[in-house]
């Protein structure tokens, strides 16, 4: 798309009125978008075009971006899909929409989420679900589930997401694009109705969702560094990750894991993943087993991440469940009552737990440059289901047991699910790709290199 605007072979506001015709076709069916900013975009995009005539282009001039429906955006609606913020307009934006502004992104609109990222599926009472654009019967996954719905039916090349449990990565490999999960605090977070509520769950960043591993580093390199409303967050690197993609090595040291040694693994995921390990290995990379011990059944491990991530809930709700008990859904009312109660000691219990969680992943990061697995267990389930039910014939609990992703917001290393193959019923599969802490560049480098590999560069990139 830039190289397009370059050779003006068609400008930013023909851009952004093509898009946005594409997205009243579709986006009734798949319900990406849940708010659009066509005025403000088409004048932000006007502005575009007059930089690509004087020269003073930036670094993400005129390329349409969508917004999840959890982050500030100055005078647009932003829900957080709940009922209660329905018409709330914010008064500011979020450190990552101020950053893609400045550098002439142009904002497309909000896209859907369930209420408050609270679980691992999109829909809510405002909006209702997303779908997968690439099975309209099927869900997105989430809680990015609108942004990477919108990325995969092709209304934007570029989208925002945010991840505290996996949900820029689970939707990323059910809609079939590349999602990118920064090292915790590489991007700064700051935008929840109470901002003490960001940081009461696991380890939430912000992050790219993109169609190529090219496009999405240029959103990194725009959107990484500190900010003074956020106390977590980084120093910038000073390096760029777009830059940097194109001086990857071939001989990695892979290591690997189907299952974590705890969830139970769809047998077409792992054929595909199986599949994707032997063509590393064709192309140079040493590939072996990881000894992944999580120190846990999935039972217990469940239990734990719940627990963990609905303390947070129940802490950053407390107002809303005394006022507005009756306009939340149900799902999020019973994660909230299953994070009240917690005592100190539990507490520091957990986080026990989770400190031998990340000294097992750190260790393993002495012998390999990544760890793999398959983002998800089970991928294949009705928009208007809390996930899959069923792996291989046996039942699982579809609020947990599919969704091999959130170790990584425990111990807050980058990751990133990339398009690997298709199931038989035509639903994307995606590999989860995980490198030491801020490690963020040497992750990407990886990824570009492993596309190239299995081939996943299928869609027109920013600078194709």
């Amino acid at each position: 798309m830039l190289h397009h605007y370059r050779a003006k072979m068609f400008s930013p506001v023909e851009a952004v009125e093509s898009l946005f015709r594409r997205i009243n076709r579709l986006n009734p069916e798949l319900n990406a978008f849940v708010t659009l900013n066509r005025e403000a975009a088409l004048e932000q995009a006007e502005v575009s075009e007059r930089n690509f005539a004087r020269g003073t282009a930036r670094p993400l001039e005129g390329v349409p971006v969508a917004i999840k429906d959890l982050t500030h955006t100055k005078g647009l609606r932003t829900t957080f899909g709940c009922l209660v913020y329905k018409d709330y307009i914010p008064s500011r934006d979020a450190a990552v929409v101020k950053r893609l502004k400045k550098a002439g992104a142009v904002i497309m609109g909000k896209t859907n989420t369930p209420e408050f990222g609270h679980k691992g599926t999109t829909d809510n009472r405002l909006f209702g679900p997303s779908k997968n654009p690439w099975k309209v019967s099927n869900g997105t996954g989430g809680s990015s589930g609108g942004s990477a719905a919108a990325v995969a039916a092709g209304f934007c090349p570029l989208a925002e997401g945010s991840d505290g449990g996996g949900s820029i990565r689970i939707p990323s490999s059910l809609c079939g694009v590349f999602g990118f999960k920064p090292s915790f605090g590489r991007v700064p977070f700051d935008d929840h109705p109470d901002d003490a509520f960001a940081h009461s769950v696991p380890f939430v960043s912000h992050g790219p969702i993109a169609r190529t591993v090219s496009d999405a580093a240029l959103m990194f390199d725009v959107i990484q560094g500190a900010s003074d409303n956020d106390p977590y967050s980084l120093d910038p690197l000073y390096l760029s990750a777009r830059e940097m993609l194109n001086r990857h090595k071939t001989d990695y040291r892979v290591g690997y894991t189907l299952d974590f040694g705890i969830y139970e693994v769809d047998a077409e995921i792992r054929d595909i993943f199986m599949g994707v390990l032997e063509k590393l290995r064709r192309h140079g990379a040493i590939v072996v087993p990881a000894d992944v011990r999580m120190g846990k059944d999935l039972q217990q491990y469940v239990h734990f991440f719940n627990r963990l991530w609905m303390i947070g809930l129940a802490a950053g709700t407390k107002e809303l469940m005394a006022e507005h008990r009756e306009e939340l859904s149900g799902t999020l009312i019973s994660m909230i009552h299953r994070g009240e109660g917690a005592s100190a000691d539990e507490y520091i219990e957990m986080n026990r737990y989770r400190s031998y969680v990340w000294q097992m992943f750190q260790g393993l990061f002495q012998k390999f440059d990544v760890l793999i697995s398959p983002t998800l267990a089970a991928a294949d389930y009705a928009y208007d289901r809390e996930g899959p039910e069923t792996v291989n014939g046996h039942r699982i609990d579809p609020e947990s047991d599919w969704m091999m992703t959130s170790p990584i917001n425990l111990t807050g290393q980058p990751a990133c699910s990339l398009p690997a193959g298709f199931t038989a019923s035509g639903i994307p599969v995606g590999i989860q790709c995980i490198a030491r802490k801020l490690n963020d560049i040497g992750l990407m480098q990886f990824a570009e290199w492993a596309q190239s590999v299995l081939k996943t560069n299928t869609l027109s990139s920013l600078n194709y």
